[in-house]
């Protein structure tokens, strides 16, 4: 079975983490065999997503704009073309820092769940 998932057909919505996100693929809304969760995310400029932990690992995929990623207590610039594996429960967040949005792909592995996400409310 081919599945193929267009963006501007997945609803968008505020996450968590005050990122603009829309789910791509998610092994318990699709009937697909993945261990990973796939969604698409917006932080608009000087916008500073909320810190969070997950249970399980994560990588950002960066498509667009400029950032600032905060791991723990490592900051790094980040740029269309960076790959940022974070590891389960690092305290993550990340700043757009250019005049355009900063636009990544998450993957999440094992794939994302509300139990295994905490935000916390100040950066």
């Amino acid at each position: 079975m081919m599945l193929i998932r267009k963006l501007q057909n997945c609803p968008e919505f505020v996450a968590g983490d005050a990122t603009l996100l829309r789910e791509l693929l998610h092994p318990d809304k699709q009937a697909i065999d993945l261990r990973y969760s796939l969604a698409h995310a917006v932080l608009q400029p000087g916008q500073t997503s909320k810190p969070h932990t997950l249970k399980t690992s994560e990588v950002y995929y960066v498509l667009s704009g400029t950032g600032e990623m905060h791991i723990d207590a490592e900051i790094a610039c980040i740029n269309a073309g960076d790959a940022v594996y974070i590891p389960p429960l690092a305290r993550q967040f990340v700043c757009c820092t250019s005049t355009v949005p900063l636009v990544f792909l998450c993957i999440v592995d094992p794939a994302w769940r509300a139990e295994d996400e905490r935000v916390e409310t100040e950066v």
